[in-house]
């Protein structure tokens, strides 16, 4: 091997190893774009299913059938809007008028009220949270003035993603009408060698990931009803705001859950403040905390062996690994894509090495 062949060598892999970074940064750059256009691919999934019933069953030419669906979906999400509408004009105008101070000694008055109720002392609460951020936020009073400019920064966080939304509903519409669009774009860059199976994979991915989000949100709404009817009997004002966000919180898995259940006592236990906290806040907050158990028994016994078993086809114990793995990985954002980025994996791995043992074994079910 002569000098000059390692020298090319040495030229070539800089060549490649450049090239990817500038790859990596371009994405960086653009990553809105294809923020926008994940976005648009679910939402595309989702409407995928009325799409394929308006044209088939009812004979619906293709453009309209993708308007109608953009309308339905878009009116979906104009309705839950409306749900805040309320609730933020009404939460407007209390920030304008606001005491700080006297809502510090409410949520500390609800503090004292716990801790005499359940016969803790001060001492023994503050050896628990000895030098936390709790022991100084709800010990020595809360500091709660950022509330204002908190609301303040979401609301500008809001009025600038109109223009995302905008190019989501764009894309999907276009997404929706041309359904090879993805996949023409895709075969760009494969061989020609694969693009029989690159087809066949694409159509299997649309075909259970669509399913995977139809039963995401049919999951959704269960909780919702349920928290819902819980927290209208309880008598909690903003009861279906209040649900909706808890439910919505399921998106997250295991861990969405409790923060939408901590959310919920929280709200129902502060929207009593004035009352007595044996006799009022809490058998309310009792009343709420089974109607939580009941719709997370409903949601582990059925919703969710309902979507991995039908939808996405994988045991539930390799769901569950893969959504914690992806955690420690990429947070949050990680657990979410999770399920749906590990079902495109299998379908691939199937396609195109099919006769690998271990993935024999991993995708028998598909």
């Amino acid at each position: 091997m002569t000098s000059k062949t390692i020298a090319n060598g040495i030229l070539r892999a800089l060549g490649i190893v450049t090239g990817i970074l500038l790859t990596l940064y371009f994405f960086y750059m653009i990553r809105s774009v294809l923020a926008y256009l994940a976005a648009a691919a679910v939402i595309a999934l989702i409407g995928r299913p009325v799409v394929l019933f308006l044209r088939r069953k009812l004979n619906f030419p293709n453009t309209l059938a993708v308007i109608l669906t953009m309308i339905f979906m878009v009116g979906v999400l104009a309705g839950i809007f409306a749900l805040f509408i309320p609730l933020i004009t009404e939460q407007s105008k209390n920030l304008s008028l606001l005491n700080i101070e006297e809502l510090q000694r409410s949520i500390n008055t609800l503090y004292l009220k716990t801790t005499q109720y359940f016969g803790l002392s001060s001492n023994m609460v503050e050896d628990v949270i000895h030098d936390s951020e709790i022991e100084r936020n709800i010990i020595q009073g809360l500091n709660i003035g950022f509330v204002p400019n908190f609301l303040n920064s979401l609301l500008n966080i809001l009025s600038s993603a109109s223009i995302g939304l905008f190019s989501v509903l764009f894309i999907s519409f276009f997404f929706l009408k041309d359904s090879k669009l993805f996949q023409n774009g895709l075969l760009i860059f494969v061989p020609k060698t694969k693009e029989k199976g690159t087809v066949n994979s694409i159509e299997k991915i649309n075909n259970l990931l669509s399913r995977y989000f139809v039963g995401l949100l049919l999951q959704i709404f269960i909780l919702f009803v349920i928290y819902t009817i819980v927290l209208l009997i309880v008598g909690i004002e903003n009861a279906i705001v209040i649900a909706f966000l808890c439910a919505l919180f399921n998106i997250i898995p295991y861990v969405g859950p409790l923060i939408g259940g901590a959310l919920m006592i929280t709200l129902t236990m502060t929207s009593n403040l004035g009352a007595d906290f044996s006799e009022v806040i809490l058998p309310k907050t009792g009343y709420v905390l089974i109607g939580l158990v009941i719709g997370q028994l409903v949601d582990n016994f059925f919703s969710q062996p309902f979507i991995f078993s039908s939808s996405v086809k994988s045991h539930p114990l390799e769901i569950f690994l893969v959504i914690i793995i992806a955690g420690l990985l990429f947070g949050v954002v990680g657990m979410i894509v999770a399920v749906p980025g590990y079902t495109a994996i299998k379908v691939i791995l199937k396609e195109f090495l099919s006769e690998n043992k271990i993935v024999k074994s991993l995708t028998e079910n598909l």
